[in-house]
């Protein structure tokens, strides 16, 4: 019996620090759920809120700790990522990168469509 697999609505960044090191943020529809229950806001809300000023440093960093913990249980467990981590990776990165990643991230999980050409079909138990 052949194995299912389906990647699904997800949107994974790996971004490098000026130290070289690789941090790996995933976003999927579970992780922008937490996001927006730390929040008390949509996602969609938060993002728009880079644009008119409602939204700053501290939610991007509830952002970044969502991808981060996401990341973490995808890699076979780990504890969840606090919001020192949130915040040790906004300073290595800085404002800029951190939000474009999270943003990549994000959208990759909002405007997906499902699979194309059979991919994420097989066979067996779904998990």
């Amino acid at each position: 019996m052949g194995k299912w697999h389906m990647s699904g609505a997800r949107g994974e960044q790996i971004v490098t620090d000026h130290d070289g090191n690789e941090w790996r943020l995933l976003f999927t529809n579970r992780a922008i759920s937490e996001a927006e229950q730390t929040t008390g806001r949509s996602v969609i809300a938060v993002t728009r809120g880079f644009d008119d000023g409602s939204s700053g440093i501290t939610e991007l960093a509830q952002l970044i700790r969502a991808g981060l913990t996401a990341a973490r249980r995808d890699g076979q467990g780990g504890r969840a990522a606090s919001m020192t981590d949130a915040f040790n990776l906004l300073d290595a990165l800085g404002f800029e990168k951190a939000a474009v990643a999270v943003m990549g991230g994000i959208a990759a999980v909002l405007t997906y469509t499902g699979p194309e050409d059979g991919a994420g079909e097989g066979e067996g138990d779904r998990p």
